[in-house]
């Protein structure tokens, strides 16, 4: 059974950094991609990065661009994901998806996601 965690959440003030996790199990982590998507107070899931299985193609939303980082630890079965500048506006759930070719997102396996609030 496919299972992700995500960890690393929490309150912090614009301007400020966060560290997320997320631990996946049940399956061959490397052979997938893996994504990151967050879902805003009254708006859609969007999806924010996506990291190959070799972890060497990387793609951002422009949203995050320049501010946040993917990475992946294949030893370790965990999926990253820097947050630094945060801003108002990045206050969300996130989470993190298992990547499946030509899926949407809202129907990707996630975990039950981590809370970043971002507030002064």
């Amino acid at each position: 059974e496919v299972r992700l965690v995500e960890s690393g959440g929490g309150l912090v003030q614009p301007g400020g950094s966060l560290r997320l996790s997320c631990a996946a199990s049940g399956f061959t982590f490397s052979d997938y991609n893996m994504k990151w998507l967050r879902q805003r107070p009254g708006k859609k899931l969007e999806w924010v990065s996506v990291i190959s299985g070799s972890g060497e193609i990387i793609y951002y939303a422009d949203s995050v661009k320049g501010r946040f980082t993917i990475s992946r630890d294949n030893a370790k079965s965990t999926l990253y994901l820097q947050l630094n500048a945060l801003e108002t506006g990045d206050t969300a759930m996130y989470y993190c998806a298992k990547d499946r070719p030509e899926t949407a997102i809202q129907a990707l396996v996630r975990g039950q996601g981590t809370q970043v609030t971002v507030s002064s």
